[in-house]
């Protein structure tokens, strides 16, 4: 994907400052001498100061209503990570054994290209309410943005909507710990894992936002995403699984390449949601096996559906 849309906000949002690391050099100071004296006494000794708590490192959570299956999760999952230096939050929700995991679930990431999604969904939204369709050019904006990522078509839409319709959205939406940028970059837009199984639950299943026309309009441009880009939460899917995506990778200055997937995984039995949100990559193919190897997991886990 390119990132066009670069030109199309303010170019000073993405230069972000290199800030080198200032060594303070360490103060020596000599030991006091005891002093020789007949009573021999020893010089008092400094207090210890006390150590820094030492921050908690997030780990995978699960809970399942299928006995033996969260613990199972948790362990295939946190191990799928091992090795990877992404950061990454997740959120699973499989509807038909009653699963989640979850692994930094409200910790904001640059959207990148998967703001896609809500920006159909705001829009689809918004007809509603005047009870209109699509125009003929919108849904065709609409295709390219979904099924080729294009960002010029995302631009136009994301100006037609403004952010006031956006964030009436977010807000119908529940998903409340979403921030639009304040320059108005829709790929700087602040996600959660947490908001964006949100968005897929939505999309997913019967609610009183999105209406059963506007959900099969964004279910049929997530399935027809095109292949180069059909990687991500699809590796390691179940081969009668019905599956609906959206990607989108993003590198700046700070956090190196941010590269997220969402999807759907639908028909046969199958009913569950991924999101994964990765940053701090040092290229994409990183970002990419990090997404890739949580999924695998997942899959091998609540992708059957026997038993």
């Amino acid at each position: 994907m390119t990132h066009q849309w670069l030109s199309r906000c303010s170019r000073a949002v993405f230069r972000t400052a290199l800030v080198g690391a200032v060594l303070v050099p360490a103060v020596m100071t000599a030991s006091p001498a005891t002093a020789a004296g007949a009573s021999g006494a020893k010089a008092p000794t400094a207090p210890t100061a006390p150590k820094a708590p030492t921050a908690k490192v997030p780990t995978v959570s699960c809970v399942s209503d299928r006995a033996g299956l969260a613990a199972k999760m948790t362990k295939d999952i946190t191990a799928a990570l091992k090795g990877h230096k992404s950061t990454t939050a997740l959120a699973v929700q499989d509807h038909r054994t009653r699963t989640s995991c979850t692994l930094r679930p409200t910790q904001q990431v640059d959207s990148a290209s998967v703001v896609k999604v809500t920006v159909l969904a705001a829009l689809l939204w918004d007809a509603q309410k005047t009870d209109r369709a699509l125009t003929p050019h919108e849904s065709k904006l609409a295709t390219a943005m979904i099924t080729k990522s294009d960002n010029d078509a995302t631009t136009e839409l994301w100006d037609e909507l403004g952010p006031a319709k956006v964030k009436g959205f977010l807000k119908a939406a529940g998903m409340t710990r979403t921030a639009l940028d304040a320059e108005g970059a829709w790929g700087l837009t602040q996600i959660t894992a947490h908001d964006e199984q949100r968005l897929l639950t939505l999309v997913t299943a019967r609610n009183k936002v999105l209406d059963d026309t506007s959900r099969a309009f964004v279910l049929d441009r997530m399935r027809k995403v095109v292949p180069e880009q059909r990687w991500g939460v699809p590796a390691g899917a179940p081969g009668d699984a019905t599956v609906q995506l959206k990607n989108g990778w993003l590198e700046r200055s700070t956090h190196g390449w941010r590269v997220h997937s969402v999807g759907a995984f639908s028909g046969k039995g199958h009913d569950y949601v991924i999101t994964v949100l990765t940053q701090d990559n040092k290229t994409m193919e990183d970002g990419i096996d990090t997404v890739q190897a949580v999924s695998k997991a997942v899959h091998k886990d609540i992708g059957p559906t026997t038993g």
